[in-house]
């Protein structure tokens, strides 16, 4: 910091040393600034350099206390404080909705899956990571069960977190207009989670079943 200051004096000093020197000649020329006009802009600027050292000189001192604080933990410690995922739940209001928001309905305008990510301790946490979504109808051939497949990355899932007085998760949205011909059958919707802070893949499954009142007999 001695030094920092020093060349910062030497340069200013330097500066001004050179409008005493050569200013004087144009002082007072028209369109240019005045020996004073210069004077004042070099001190304005010194000023300027000294304030960002000051800024600079916080945010160190800042980060050596966070740093002197972590360096006190074990590093066992630091790592019990994040989460670890252990297991996803596929919430029960997943299902297929209207455009009026009627679960269940026949129109299957949009199927809506809700993802709870279960820390070890079985609280739902804002895990982050890639979901993929599958849904399936196993009572076709193994060929053409798979009806459809969609990805959310972690930049859109993060910002698809929904927190409730009945449930807490992620709530994602896919277009299923097309995709269903007749839902008078169950289907299943797949989850896998991969989790980006272990890397690790969570599978989960759910049943969605149609309305009583178009299930075959």
């Amino acid at each position: 910091m001695f030094l920092v200051r020093s060349s910062l004096f030497v340069v200013w000093s330097s500066s001004l040393a050179m409008v005493f020197a050569f200013g004087c000649g144009n002082a007072g020329s028209s369109g240019k600034p005045t020996l004073s006009q210069q004077v004042q802009q070099l001190t304005s600027q010194k000023t300027d350099l000294q304030n960002q050292l000051e800024q600079t000189k916080t945010e160190n001192d800042r980060l050596k206390k966070q740093a002197e604080s972590l360096s006190t933990l074990p590093g066992d410690k630091r790592a019990d404080a994040i989460y670890h995922l252990k297991s996803i739940k596929i919430g029960r209001f997943t299902n297929f909705y209207d455009d009026d928001k009627t679960p269940g309905a026949t129109g299957k305008k949009k199927l809506v899956v809700y993802v709870e990510p279960i820390d070890e301790t079985g609280d739902i946490v804002k895990a982050g990571g890639v979901v993929d979504v599958q849904l399936w109808d196993l009572n076709k051939k193994e060929n053409e069960a798979r009806l459809a497949q969609w990805q959310v990355e972690p930049n859109e899932i993060k910002t698809l977190w929904l927190s409730g007085m009945f449930s807490s998760g992620y709530r994602l949205s896919f277009d299923a207009a097309g995709i269903v011909d007749k839902f008078d059958k169950p289907l299943t919707v797949k989850v896998n989670f991969t989790d980006y802070l272990s890397g690790m893949t969570f599978t989960e499954q759910f049943i969605i079943r149609p309305p009583r009142s178009v299930v075959k007999p």
